[in-house]
């Protein structure tokens, strides 16, 4: 069964002005449901996650600021969200989310998070509409609770992984590999363990071929035991950030083929939905139900 981590905080806490594209949150699921492609039985609401398991990655000093309301105003400028209480309490659900997502990537295989992959999180600061790096604390929990000795992220949003490469620099249990636009955010990249930066207007030939190069070899060389999938679709042309030119059948390929190199070894995949910021809402939730179509047709 495929386990997605939904809560109706994704969507309704977000401040006023945040809700165009974010209402994908909301709209996902009952497209999900109305497609068939699956049922309540799906869906599983995430509880607010631990101190102890957040500060595995953040700081202390920058966790209380969040749940004491006290960034500044040019430290909640950086995030792009203006802070309340309810925003904290929705990345806190997130963050647990994507950790009881491993738990059942472990038992079935594969699991989802609806939000989560907030990628540009740092540990003691937010930034790119991220404020705790969920796949960071859930790449800790496997491996401090779950003993996975070694985790691959590929991190597919347009935009670098720069928080999670960050975070993971000095890691070797963790393999970070980011494939996103060369001149997009964020202005200063750090360094992933693999980064493929591409030129605009990137298509899916171009795309694909890139793809299908590295990540059997990534898998047969790093012999991960877990697999983060950051499956943003701000990669379409369509995208009014992205800067590349997959259709929807290229986006839709993409997955496809993560999904099935991580089904075909046997390795249990956790994916979260990341970016999408095409012009008509309908583009961006087909997008998104599409890689949840795949997960299902590869792993069930």
């Amino acid at each position: 069964m495929l386990k997605i981590a939904f809560s109706p905080a994704y969507h309704h806490t977000l401040p006023e002005g945040h809700r165009f594209p974010m209402e994908k949150y909301s709209l996902l699921p009952a497209q999900l449901l109305y497609e068939g492609t699956v049922t309540e039985a799906n869906f599983f609401e995430p509880s607010i996650i631990q101190d102890s398991l957040v500060l595995k990655v953040h700081d202390l000093e920058y966790l209380e600021k969040l749940k004491n309301l006290n960034l500044t105003k040019r430290e909640q400028r950086v995030t792009g969200f203006p802070l309340s209480a309810a925003l904290v309490k929705r990345e806190l659900e997130i963050t647990q989310g994507t950790v009881t997502a491993v738990d059942y990537a472990f038992k079935y295989g594969v699991a989802a998070n609806i939000a989560g992959g907030t990628h540009h999180a740092y540990p003691d600061h937010g930034e790119g509409f991220c404020l705790l790096n969920d796949i960071a604390v859930a790449s800790h929990y496997a491996m401090d609770e779950l003993g996975v000795k070694k985790i691959l992220v590929i991190d597919l949003d347009v935009h670098q992984g720069n928080g999670t490469a960050f975070i993971f620099q000095n890691e070797k249990r963790v393999f970070t590999f980011s494939m996103h636009g060369e001149k997009n955010y964020p202005l200063h990249k750090e360094n992933s363990d693999l980064d493929i930066e591409l030129k605009d207007n990137t298509g899916d030939k171009e795309y694909l071929q890139v793809l299908q190069d590295t990540v059997p070899e990534l898998i047969k060389s790093e012999k991960p035991d877990l697999i983060f999938f950051q499956s943003g679709v701000d990669i379409l042309e369509s995208d009014k950030l992205g800067r590349l030119a997959l259709t929807l059948d290229g986006c839709k390929k993409r997955d496809r083929l993560v999904f099935e190199a991580a089904h075909s070894n046997e390795i249990p995949i956790v994916f979260n939905m990341g970016g999408g910021y095409s012009t008509r809402i309908a583009t961006i939730v087909d997008a998104h139900a599409n890689t949840f179509k795949m997960a299902r047709d590869v792993f069930f």
